[in-house]
C-alpha cells in the first residue's frame, strides 16, 4: 500500500485501508475502488490522506504505534465525558470527577501499554478515522505523542501517569467555550480569541478541584500555551516558570495540530512539522525535547513516496526508531526509469543519502 495526498488521487484507484467513523463503524471497506464523488467527500469529511494498492509495496505492514482498539475505545470515552462535562458547566450543575478520573486513568494506561510493547516510531497520519469533534480527535492524539516522548525521556511510572492525564485532558477547558466561536472557520476576531484563550484557566478549575487528578496534570492545560519567551498566555511565563509536563505537551500540541486537516488549513506532513519545531527551539519550544521528540515519531511515515538525493525514487518500507529520519525504502525509479524489479536501501546504513523531497507534500501544495 501507497500513502498519498488525497487530492492527488485519481478515480479508480483501490483503497488499501478502511475508514471508519469515532463510533468505529466502517465508512468506506478496504479494496473498494474509490470514485470522484467518494474522493470528495472523504476530503470534505476531513481525511487529507489514504492508502491505496500498489503491488510494489506488497508486504508492507502499517504500525502505528498505539492499537486500533485501545484508540476507539478512547475517543468514545473522551467523547461522552467531555459532552457530559459541558452539559453540566452549561446547566451549572457539579459532576462526578471521581468517575471521571478513573476512566481517563484507564485509557492513559492502555496507551502506555501499547507505546511499550511497541517497537516502531509513533504516527498518526495512517489513522483512517473520520471524526465529528477535531477536540476529541486532538486530546488522544496529543496523549500519544506526549507519552511516547515520556517514555523515551524514561518518566517513572507515577510520572507517566501524570502527564498522561495532563495531556489527555490539557484541551478540557475548551469545553466552556460558545461552539460558535470554538468551531468558526474563518479568522477569530481580537474579542473571540481572548474568549479561546481561557480555555487554559478555565482547564485548570476544573482539574485542580478533581480529589484524584495530580495538581501538576491540571498545570498541564493551564500552561501549554506558554512559550520560552514569554509570548504564551495565560500569564506570559517564560522559560524555567515553565513546566517541564507543559512544555512536553506544548510541542505535541503544536506537532498535532500542524499535521490535521483544518478548514482553514491543509495539513503538514511530519517532516515538515518538525521543521516548524526546529525553527522555534529557544523562543518557543525546549531544544532538547524537540530533538527527543524526533526519536519518538515517525518523520517520514510507511507508505509515503520519497525522492532521495542522489534523484532515486522510492516509496518508505520501514522504520530506523533509532533515526526516524532515515528510514527503509523501496526504490521503484532510477535514472528516471521505473525499474521493474524494486529494491530496499537501508538509510541507516548510507548516511551520504538523504530524503530531500515527498510525493505527497508536491501533490498537497498543488491541489486546489
Amino acid at each position: 500500500m501507497r500513502l498519498v495526498a488525497i487530492r492527488s488521487v485519481t478515480a479508480g484507484a483501490k483503497l488499501a485501508k478502511s475508514i471508519y467513523n469515532d463510533n468505529g463503524q466502517i465508512l468506506l471497506y478496504e479494496g473498494v475502488e474509490l470514485t470522484e464523488r467518494s474522493l470528495t467527500r472523504l476530503y470534505e469529511l476531513g481525511i487529507s490522506f489514504i492508502y491505496i494498492y500498489d503491488e510494489r509495496t506488497h508486504g508492507i505492514e502499517i504500525e502505528t504505534g498505539v492499537s486500533l482498539e485501545t484508540k476507539r475505545k478512547a475517543i468514545r470515552t473522551i467523547k461522552s465525558e467531555f459532552k457530559g462535562i459541558a452539559n453540566h458547566l452549561k446547566l451549572k450543575k457539579s459532576f462526578n470527577i471521581d468517575h471521571f478520573n478513573k476512566d481517563f486513568a484507564k485509557i492513559v494506561r492502555a496507551i502506555l501499554t501499547d507505546i511499550k510493547n511497541n517497537e516502531n516510531a509513533l504516527t498518526l497520519l495512517s489513522d483512517m478515522f473520520v471524526y465529528d469533534s477535531y477536540i476529541f480527535t486532538h486530546s488522544l492524539n496529543v496523549s500519544i505523542y506526549t507519552l511516547g516522548l515520556a517514555v523515551d525521556l524514561g518518566f517513572s511510572d507515577k510520572k507517566l501517569m501524570e502527564i498522561g492525564m495532563g495531556s489527555l485532558l490539557h484541551d478540557i477547558g475548551k469545553m466552556t467555550i460558545p461552539v460558535d466561536i470554538l468551531n468558526k472557520p474563518g479568522k477569530l476576531t481580537d474579542e473571540e480569541f481572548k474568549v479561546i484563550q481561557s480555555h487554559s484557566m478555565a482547564g485548570f478549575e476544573i482539574l485542580r478541584k478533581a480529589p484524584n487528578i495530580s495538581l501538576l496534570s491540571a498545570h498541564c492545560a493551564l500552561q501549554h500555551h506558554e512559550r520560552l519567551d514569554g509570548t504564551g498566555y495565560p500569564r506570559g511565563l517564560k522559560s524555567n516558570d515553565i513546566h517541564l509536563y507543559a512544555k512536553m505537551i506544548t510541542i505535541a500540541d503544536v506537532f498535532d495540530a500542524v499535521t490535521s486537516n483544518r478548514v482553514y488549513r491543509k495539513p503538514m506532513l511530519p517532516h515538515e512539522a518538525l521543521e516548524l519545531l526546529y525553527s522555534g527551539v529557544g523562543k518557543q519550544f525546549d531544544q532538547d525535547l524537540v530533538k527527543a521528540f524526533r526519536r519518538t515519531v515517525a518523520v517520514y511515515p510507511v507508505g509515503l513516496t520519497v525522492t532521495l538525493s542522489d534523484e532515486r525514487v522510492g516509496i518508505v518500507v520501514k522504520q530506523n526508531k533509532q533515526l526516524s529520519t532515515h528510514p527503509v525504502v523501496r526504490i521503484i525509479k532510477e535514472n528516471g526509469i521505473e525499474l521493474t524489479e524494486p529494491y530496499d536501501i537501508d538509510l541507516m546504513e548510507r548516511y551520504n543519502i538523504t530524503i530531500v523531497e515527498t510525493e505527497a507534500t508536491l501533490a498537497a501544495a498543488t491541489s486546489t
